[in-house]
């Protein structure tokens, strides 16, 4: 992007801070599922850029100190440029999709890790994920326009602002709602209202863009109950937010809430409050539905007993034609997303559990920005380790106890460490010697040895750029497979079950799709290079030790041979010099 276009949208950004900041949606705007224009989009970018630099944000002090906090530790282990505190593009955009995704489970578009940096190669039609990210960088970028990189302050001001653009956004989602239950926006509700409010709000945000069956549902209530999965249980979670901010209301003392809205004295919410108790259904909706995807994963774990993380696809598909509404995506759109295994000639193709939990129509909500998916259990067992190592780079003898002792619970009854002796240590080992002898934590080959170290709760990395992040309904029509595809998947089999029960993992060739491609988010030549730098300086000092004992126990031999003699008796005392 040419500099004078940056230092143009950077004004934009400041100007926004001189008018009063508008709030008006993304939705409001759409028609039939895609922007008029990118104009419009970077004009809503530049609000929320506004917003997040103090004109109108809703952020405190208090919610930026904890989002430094949640980033710092990964901040640590990420590669640094050239010996200042910056990361790459690349490196930033995994920050913020790492953030989002622990916080609450949220992929937003633009971030997802197997994107490819490069936006030449970005698919057209999809604007909103080339322009958000690059444009909010460009403009962090020319801050500091004779310094390479993004600081750790730009990777917070990013967050903001991704957390305010979804902010208003869902705000605009919010205002048709009120809209169309004639409720003005300058009025307060009751509990019920503010129940009916959020509730409908549930059926706009779950359906994303599609206004005629928004309509409809609305209007159905049988129709609703027969579309969206548990809705009466989603109801339930919707009723239960409402319930919090009730007893979260009364129990404010009187001195506080005559300083909180224009109902503040009664239990009655404003405009503010519903806004408030929608941020909230984002952020905790994962932790609601992971029963769902718990149930689903339970499934998946049953018809693997091997423990290799993968179910074939003949058995993916038998159980699919017994399901009400799980396991029927087709096998282009399964490869497409990066859940297919089709790398054994023993077992043919495999659906890759983890990937296809994550994969895009296991997500509950697509929204505009973002997506609501299912809880990524590998994200623990990451953040202990860069809680642990807190640096971008480690040694086998680091890793290999630490991850010893991580356990997965992939059933109640199953909560052992991973075995990670014989063919885990040696790929381990052989990622390290490829890198000086050291393993980059967020390098391609370590989130693959992670995989197969933990295969029910760690995605296997596809190569960037060879999968897709698309919805079903951003997909098109070909994501479903149709009843006789499942048939004849479902009645075909490589092997016989009960010869690959009596087969261990290593003749199923379990590890079939590992491959020795490195994928690294920046240059991790210094880091290495320090690495190996720092191993010498310890070599040299071991040699010295070895020279000086050796050295020590020829004069302690001589001089025992001379110990009765006078001429030693006479000798003054050695002073030995220890090296430490």
């Amino acid at each position: 992007m040419p500099a004078s276009t940056v230092l143009h949208l950077v004004l934009f950004t400041l100007l926004s801070c001189v008018t009063p900041v508008q709030s008006k949606g993304f939705l409001m705007e759409r028609r039939g599922g895609a922007y008029k224009s990118a104009t419009d989009l970077k004009q809503e970018l530049r609000d929320a850029m506004g917003e997040a630099m103090g004109c109108g944000g809703h952020f405190t002090e208090e919610e930026v100190t904890a989002i430094k906090r949640d980033l710092q530790p990964i901040w640590r282990t990420l590669p640094k440029n050239g010996g200042v505190d910056r990361v790459e593009r690349r490196s930033l955009r995994y920050l913020i999709y790492r953030y989002f995704n622990k916080k609450s489970s949220i992929m937003v578009r633009g971030f997802e890790p197997n994107r490819l940096a490069n936006t030449s190669l970005w698919d057209k039609d999809d604007i909103l994920s080339q322009t958000v990210p690059a444009f909010v960088e460009a403009a962090l970028e020319s801050k500091h326009a004779e310094v390479h990189g993004f600081d750790f302050s730009d990777a917070v001001q990013m967050v903001v602002t991704m957390e305010q653009l979804i902010f208003d956004a869902e705000g605009a989602i919010l205002e048709a709602v009120y809209q169309n239950q004639r409720k003005p926006t300058t009025g307060s509700l009751s509990s019920a209202g503010m129940g009916q409010v959020l509730e409908e709000f549930m059926i706009h945000w779950m359906l994303n863009d599609d206004k005629e069956g928004i309509k409809m549902l609305v209007r159905n209530g049988t129709l609703l109950r027969e579309t969206i999965p548990h809705w009466d249980q989603i109801v339930g979670f919707v009723r239960g937010q409402v319930s919090a901010m009730s007893f979260q209301r009364q129990q404010t003392p009187a001195s506080i809430r005559t300083n909180v809205g224009h109902n503040a004295l009664s239990v009655r919410f404003s405009y503010e409050d519903a806004h408030q108790a929608v941020g909230n259904i984002r952020t905790s909706f994962a932790s609601f539905w992971e029963s769902e995807c718990a149930a689903m994963k339970a499934q998946l774990v049953e018809m693997d007993p091997l423990n290799t993380g993968r179910v074939p696809l003949s058995k993916f598909y038998g159980t699919g034609l017994d399901a009400e509404w799980r396991f029927g995506e087709s096998e282009a759109y399964l490869r497409d997303l990066g859940a297919l295994d089709e790398t054994s000639t023993w077992r043919g193709k495999q659906v890759i559990i983890p990937n296809y939990i994550q994969g895009a129509s296991n997500c509950i909500v697509s929204a505009e920005h973002y997506s609501v998916c299912c809880t990524n259990e590998c994200e623990s067992m990451i953040a202990e380790i860069e809680s642990t190592i807190a640096a971008p780079v480690a040694r086998v003898s680091e890793i290999l106890p630490l991850v010893g002792n991580m356990t997965s619970q992939t059933t109640v009854d199953h909560d052992d460490p991973p075995k990670l002796e014989g063919a885990l240590t040696v790929q381990l080992e052989q990622i390290a010697a490829s890198h000086s002898g050291m393993v980059p934590l967020h390098g391609r080959l370590f989130a693959q040895w992670l995989h197969y170290a933990f295969p029910h709760e760690c995605m296997f990395p596809v190569k960037a750029g060879t999968a897709v992040s698309l919805s079903p309904d951003r997909y098109g029509d070909g994501y479903i497979a149709t009843q006789r595809e499942m048939k004849l998947h479902a009645a075909t089999s490589n092997m016989d079950a009960a010869n690959a029960s009596e087969m261990g993992r290593e003749d199923l060739q379990w590890m079939s799709q590992w491959s020795p491609e490195e994928e690294l988010m920046a240059d991790y030549a210094e880091l290495q290079a320090s690495s190996l730098s720092k191993s010498k300086v310890m070599l040299g000092l071991v040699a010295l030790l070895v020279m000086f004992a050796f050295l020590g126990a020829v004069g302690f031999s001589h001089r025992a041979s001379f110990a009765g003699s006078p001429a030693y008796v006479n000798q003054p005392d050695v002073k030995t010099t220890h090296f430490v």
